[in-house]
C-alpha cells in the first residue's frame, strides 16, 4: 500500500490550506468536469487524505443530481468540509480565479490561439484528460465496485447512458443504482453522521433555497431596471437551468448572450476555444463573455458580474440540500442505497471516459499512444498531474508537426 494511503483521514484544516490545495488544482486541472473529479480524487483523497473514497463518491453523487457546475460544486463542498464557510470560499476562489483571470485577459487583448503549435498544445490537453479519467475510473472501481453486484450496477449505468445520454441519463443511473443497492445489497451499519461534516443548518439551507427561487423568479422581473441586472439575470438563469455542467452550459449561454446581440458569434466561438486551453471549470467562460459584452457593464466589472451570477445558483442549491443529504446518509438503509449509487457513479465516469472524453480527443493511433503514455506516467511512474499535462501539451505539438 502506498505511504500516502496509509495516513489517517483528518477532516479539519484551515482556509489557507484549502486555498493552497485548490490553487494547485486550479492551475493544473485540464480536461473538463469529469477530469476535474479525477484530479480532485488524486490530490485530496489519495495524496492529502482529506476524506475517503466512499465519502468523496457521496459528494460526487449529490453534485450529479443538482444543476450547476458539478466539479465546482464538489470543490465548494470539499472546502466547506475541510475548513467551514471560509474554506468553501477559498476553494471556489482558488479553483476558479486562474482560468477566470486568463480568460479575462484574453478577452481584453487581441489574438487567439492558432497555428500548429497552439492547436497541437490544445489537442494534447484534451488527450491528457483521457488518462486522468481512466485513472479515476480504475481507482474508484477498485474501491467502490469490489464485488459482482456492484460491478454489475456500474455496467448497468453504462448501458443506461448508452441509450439515454446526458444529464437525464446520469440522474436516472444514480437513482437506478440507489434502488438496486437498497433492494439487493445487505444492510450494514449506518454511515457515521460526522464522517463528512458540513457547517450548514436547516435554517441556512432553507434560506439558500428561498434565495435561489427568489432570484430565479425575481431577476427577470427586475431586468428592466438596469443593464447590470439584465446581465445578472441571463447568466444566473444559464447557471440555474443546466444539468451536467461543463459544455452543457454553452448552448444556454449562446441563447442568452449571442441571441440579443450582446456578443457576436465570432467572439463567442473564439472564447470557447480559449476556455478549453486553460485549466479549471469551463463555467469561467462566463468571465470572458462578461468582459466582451457590447453594452456596459463589460471589462473587469462585466467579467466579475457574469462569473458570480453563473456560479451562484449551483452553490445556493448545494447549500440548500447538504443538511438533508447528511441526514439521509445517516439512516440504517442509506449505506446500502449509497453503495449502489456510488457504483453507478463509477459507471457514469466510465461512460464519460468513452464519450465525450475519448471520442473527442483520440482520432488515431498517434493520439492513443500519447494518451497511453500519459496514463502510464500517472499510474506506474506516479508522475504529478501537472507534469503529465505539460508532457501531453508537448506531445500534442509534436504530433501536430508529424501528422501535418
Amino acid at each position: 500500500m502506498p505511504a500516502e494511503s496509509a495516513k489517517p483521514i483528518v477532516t479539519e484544516g484551515t482556509p489557507a490550506e484549502v486555498f493552497g490545495a485548490f490553487l494547485k488544482l486550479g492551475l493544473t486541472s485540464f480536461g473538463g468536469p469529469i477530469a476535474h473529479l479525477g484530479y480532485f480524487r488524486d490530490e485530496l483523497v489519495l495524496r492529502r487524505r482529506w476524506l475517503s473514497d466512499q465519502a468523496y463518491a457521496d459528494l460526487v453523487a449529490l453534485c450529479q443530481f443538482l444543476p450547476g457546475p458539478a466539479s465546482s460544486q464538489a470543490g465548494f463542498a470539499l472546502g466547506m468540509m475541510r475548513a467551514g464557510w471560509l474554506g468553501a470560499l477559498a476553494a471556489f476562489l482558488a479553483f476558479t480565479l486562474p482560468s477566470a483571470l486568463a480568460l479575462t485577459v484574453f478577452a481584453m487583448t487581441a489574438g487567439a490561439i492558432s497555428g500548429p503549435v497552439g492547436q497541437g498544445a490544445l489537442h494534447g490537453l484534451k488527450i491528457v484528460a483521457v488518462a486522468i479519467v481512466a485513472q479515476a475510473v480504475w481507482g474508484m472501481a477498485r474501491s467502490l465496485c469490489p464485488d459482482r453486484l456492484r460491478a454489475s450496477i456500474a455496467v448497468g449505468a453504462v448501458v443506461l447512458l448508452a441509450f439515454l445520454p446526458g444529464a437525464v441519463g446520469m440522474m436516472g443511473a444514480i437513482v437506478m443504482g440507489a434502488v438496486a443497492g437498497l433492494l439487493l445489497i445487505p444492510a450494514g451499519p449506518a454511515v457515521t453522521p460526522g464522517q463528512v461534516r458540513m457547517p450548514v443548518t436547516k435554517t441556512q439551507a432553507i434560506v439558500a433555497l428561498g434565495l435561489f427561487a427568489a432570484l430565479l423568479v425575481g431577476l427577470p422581473l427586475l431586468a428592466g431596471l438596469s443593464q447590470g441586472v439584465a446581465v445578472m439575470d441571463r447568466f444566473y438563469r444559464a447557471g440555474a437551468l443546466v444539468f451536467g455542467g461543463g459544455h452543457v452550459v454553452l448552448p444556454l449561454l449562446q441563447a442568452e448572450i449571442v441571441a440579443p446581440g450582446w456578443v457576436s458569434a465570432d467572439q463567442f466561438l473564439a472564447g470557447y476555444g480559449a476556455a478549453q486551453a486553460v485549466p479549471g471549470p469551463l463555467f469561467t467562460f462566463a468571465a470572458y463573455l462578461g468582459a466582451v459584452l457590447g453594452p456596459a457593464p463589460h471589462g473587469i466589472a462585466g467579467a466579475a458580474l457574469a462569473l458570480i451570477s453563473v456560479f451562484l445558483p449551483g452553490f445556493l442549491l448545494l447549500i440548500g440540500v447538504l443538511p438533508f443529504w447528511s441526514r439521509f446518509r445517516s439512516q440504517p438503509r442509506a449505506g446500502a442505497a449509497m453503495q449502489g449509487a456510488n457504483a453507478a457513479v463509477v459507471g457514469i465516469l466510465g461512460a464519460a471516459l468513452y464519450s465525450p472524453v475519448f471520442t473527442s480527443s483520440v482520432f488515431g493511433m498517434p493520439d492513443f499512444a500519447l494518451a497511453l503514455a500519459c496514463l502510464i506516467a500517472l499510474m506506474m511512474w506516479k508522475a504529478p498531474p501537472w507534469m503529465v499535462v505539460l508532457m501531453a501539451a508537448a506531445g500534442g505539438i509534436v504530433l501536430a508537426f508529424l501528422t501535418g
